[in-house]
């Protein structure tokens, strides 16, 4: 049996020869050494025994044995020791092969040395060595070393540039630029020391040179810019550089250099292969760009036509349309306009509707509905429609024999198109066109028509009726209107301000109030609504909110004459007028010519006691506009307080030729050659004076006075007149008198009537007042008259428009006029004062 069991193992080790001689080249792959066979290990009950106990752990009892594979006498069950064929070949575990410790697996085990079996501690991770020695460092003064910092300097530059020209530092920018040019170029000398010259880094070269050219473009610099642009597209060594003419082309379009502009744009177009037809169309673009600007329209329509057969698109269609209006040519305005209408937006709108009750589906919906997508289709949209609507307003006038019919075509061919809401506006906009040409019963009649159709529509030519009816006065009709824009749409913030504006015409400002308010809570930037308010604040005198409502809105309308006159009004109700001198000073450096302002300054300082500033804007008001009344008046004031006669005759001159039926004006010229003592020339306009208007009592006293000063007989005739205009005086004055015992309305009435007969009220403004009062403080008949006395004269003669007399505050100071502003358009419903 014992026998057996070593023939069977024998035979086990046999292998016979493959039967023919060609080898198997895949043959061994499946051959391993027994050793390692763990199939049976769950039956060796030695490797059990050794697994459950210590045994397999402990010391081998021999230092070495001369075989690889150990028979291990195992006890079995029937009492005799034998070795399983599993672990025949198995290597004992610790054994000593050879001097050297085996490891317990076929790997080394981390750390298991020979020192273990002298009893030294088990140290895996060689912590007693102590810490590894430090790598070895690198030298700083390598010239490799010294090279990639220098590259990494230079990259920096180059971002830090890019950065600052991203935050709108321009200089700064192009300062880094240049120092990453420079210390580029000293990192090639010593690339080129230390290397190859084909070892340099061309695309660092590339970036730093093209950074600096985009860096000077933008800084204006374009001679610098074309030269460095130059330096990379003549070196061959950098690829696909010619598309760079493009941004040659570009410099020498802002130059108006458009003959050079063109031939680098061509240049650019040659370099772009055709595979790339988006840079290709808008090289396209620019070249068409360049010819509209040189004036070469023809050549324009080439290019524009060659976009709009290959890749169509809105900017190239509106171009063209241009194009075709400057040449004149009516029916290819019209196929132009209809390949402008039939370009495809690319925009779906169904995607934004939720086709299902699903709440996961609804809310993805509206969370797309105003990403950065929607809000891109959006401004595409926008920018198409402002295409169309230019292109129609551009045409429409050109195409038919009329505007009218030119605007019936664009309508129709607008109705057949994706842009069916626009045919509308249209129509307004043709409603607009005959109120510029002054036809107002078009304008009603198309605004009629449209009130009939949607509530958009409707509105909106509700909006513009009422705002017909309101610059007519006529508010019954325009606040109907207004209701019926309110009603259509109830958030349209122009209908509500011109409801505001009705209500406000009748005296209702606090009602008034409400519609702007709501007005701005629909549409926070409604500037109409907002300047309404700060009016309505001022008419109920709540001044501090008047001025809140005005400073927003300048915060809104920075450079808005409007708006700063009124923040200056406010200050002067106020009665703060240093602020309102000030807010006075940015309005005229926003209209520098406007008279009215300069007057109100020039009232300003009057009142505040600095005649030569005072003197020196209404000056400037005169010069802009020499027909204002009291800007004449206070000159010649001025020049009769300093003494300066003679400067004031040609201003009252001329205020005697801008209102020849007010005799003060005649006057004031005779009394100022009175006295600069040229008497003969105050008696010829005495003279004058006296036939124009021969009831004046004041003229006969100064006549009847010179006569006798200068001998002459007319002395008695004009004395004659005088006593009879004096006794007709006095006989007017005993009929007032007698009728004082009446009512007291039919005797102011009298005295109203008896001082204008008399001469002494000249005119009904407050100014005139003043003057004809200082007129008549001129000396009379009974005080005596020297004409070589200087000292009676200048006592005699009391300034019309001195400091000690407040002057009043008028409608027309309050304000600016209507006409000051016609080039200022704030909307039809801006609420006028």
């Amino acid at each position: 049996m014992k026998f057996t069991n070593t023939k069977v193992q024998m035979m086990q080790n046999v292998h016979l020869a493959p039967e023919t001689d060609e080898d198997d080249l895949y043959s061994g792959y499946n051959d391993y050494n027994p050793i390692y066979d763990i199939e049976e290990l769950e039956n060796d009950a030695a490797f059990q025994q050794a697994v459950r106990t210590s045994h397999g752990r402990r010391p081998p009892i021999t230092a070495k044995i001369s075989s690889t594979a150990v028979t291990r006498p195992i006890a079995t069950g029937y009492g005799s020791k034998t070795s399983l064929a599993s672990s025949i070949g198995r290597p004992m575990t610790g054994a000593i092969q050879d001097g050297v410790t085996r490891p317990m697996t076929a790997v080394r085990a981390a750390g298991f040395t020979k020192a273990a079996l002298r009893g030294s501690a088990f140290d895996p991770l060689s912590q007693s060595r102590g810490p590894a020695s430090p790598l070895e460092a690198k030298k700083k003064d390598s010239p490799e070393e010294k090279i990639k910092q220098l590259e990494k300097e230079v990259n920096e530059l180059v971002e830090e540039s890019c950065i600052a020209n991203s935050c709108g530092d321009l200089k700064l920018a192009l300062e880094k630029a240049k120092d990453a040019g420079r210390k580029e170029r000293v990192l090639v000398r010593q690339r080129e020391q230390v290397t190859t010259p084909e070892n340099i880094n061309l695309d660092l070269t590339y970036s730093v040179l093209f950074n600096l050219a985009s860096q000077y473009s933008v800084n204006e610099m374009y001679a610098e810019a074309l030269n460095t642009y130059q330096v990379i597209v003549k070196n061959k060594m950098f690829s696909n550089a010619g598309i760079l003419k493009m941004n040659m082309g570009n410099i020498y379009l802002k130059q108006r250099n458009y003959s050079k502009a063109i031939k680098f744009y061509r240049m650019a177009l040659d370099q772009v292969p055709s595979v790339n037809k988006q840079m290709r169309i808008k090289i396209m673009q620019n070249i068409g760009v360049t010819f509209i600007q040189a004036g070469q329209y023809s050549d324009a329509i080439n290019s524009y036509e060659h976009i709009m057969s290959m890749a169509p698109n809105l900017k190239a269609g509106y171009n063209l349309t241009i194009c075709y209006f400057a040449v004149g040519d009516r029916e290819k305005m019209k196929k132009a306009f209809q390949k402008l209408i039939t370009v495809p937006l690319e925009i779906d709108e169904d995607k934004y509707i939720s086709p299902s009750d699903d709440p996961h589906t609804n809310l993805v919906t509206e969370a797309i509905k105003n990403d950065h997508l929607r809000q891109m289709e959006r401004e595409r949209k926008a920018m198409a429609e402002k295409y169309i609507m230019t292109s129609a307003k551009l045409i429409a006038p050109v195409i038919e024999t009329s505007f009218a019919a030119g605007y019936d075509w664009c309508v129709e061919v607008v109705k057949a198109s994706q842009y069916v809401e626009l045919a509308n506006d249209l129509e307004i906009n043709k409603a607009v066109t005959y109120l510029r040409q002054k036809d107002y019963n078009q304008a009603v009649e198309i605004l009629k028509v449209l009130e009939k159709k949607d509530s958009r529509v409707k509105s909106a030519a509700a909006t513009n009726l009422s705002a017909l009816y309101y610059m007519g006065k006529d508010f019954a009709q325009a606040s109907s209107y207004a209701d019926i824009a309110v009603n259509s749409d109830r958030y349209n913030p122009a209908a509500l301000t011109n409801k505001g504006n009705t209500v406000f015409a009748n005296g209702d400002y606090e009602k008034a109030a409400e519609f702007y308010k709501e007005a701005l809570r629909n549409d926070s930037s409604c500037t109409e609504a907002l300047y309404n308010i700060g009016l309505t604040y001022e008419k109920l005198n709540r001044l501090d909110e008047a001025l809140d409502c005005f400073l927003k809105l300048h915060a809104i309308l920075r450079n808005s004459a409007e708006v700063l006159y009124q923040i200056a009004n406010i200050y002067e109700l106020m009665e703060n007028p240093s602020q309102a001198i000030e807010w006075l000073m940015q309005v005229v450096s926003v209209i520098p010519t406007d008279p009215q302002v300069l007057s109100k300054l020039g009232e300003l300082y009057d009142r505040e006691g600095d005649k030569s500033q005072a003197f020196q804007y209404y000056y400037e008001s005169y010069r802009y506009f020499p027909c204002n009344i009291e800007v004449i008046e206070w000159l010649g004031a001025y020049y009769i307080d300093t003494q300066f006669w003679e400067k004031a005759i040609q201003y009252f001159e001329r205020a005697s030729l801008i209102q020849p039926t007010q005799v003060k004006w005649q006057l004031m010229v005779a009394s100022c050659f009175r006295r600069s003592g040229n008497y003969q020339k105050a008696l010829d306009t005495y003279k004058d004076t006296h036939r124009k208007f021969p009831e004046n009592v004041e003229c006969l006293r100064f006549l009847v006075r010179l006569c006798t000063d200068l001998g002459l007989k007319d002395a008695q005739e004009y004395a004659r007149k005088l006593k009879r205009l004096e006794k007709m005086k006095e006989i007017r004055e005993q009929r007032i008198k007698s009728g004082r015992d009446g009512s007291g309305g039919s005797r102011g009435k009298r005295e109203g009537s008896a001082s204008g007969d008399s001469g002494q009220n000249y005119s009904a403004s407050s100014k005139g007042e003043r003057l004809s009062a200082r007129l008549r403080a001129l000396p009379g008949t009974n005080e005596p008259y020297e004409s070589s006395s200087n000292k009676e004269i200048d006592a005699s003669y009391v300034d019309p428009l001195g400091p000690q007399i407040e002057r009043p505050k008028t409608a027309a100071k309050k304000r600016i006029d209507e006409d000051d502003f016609a080039d200022e358009e704030l909307g039809d419903d801006l609420l006028p004062e």
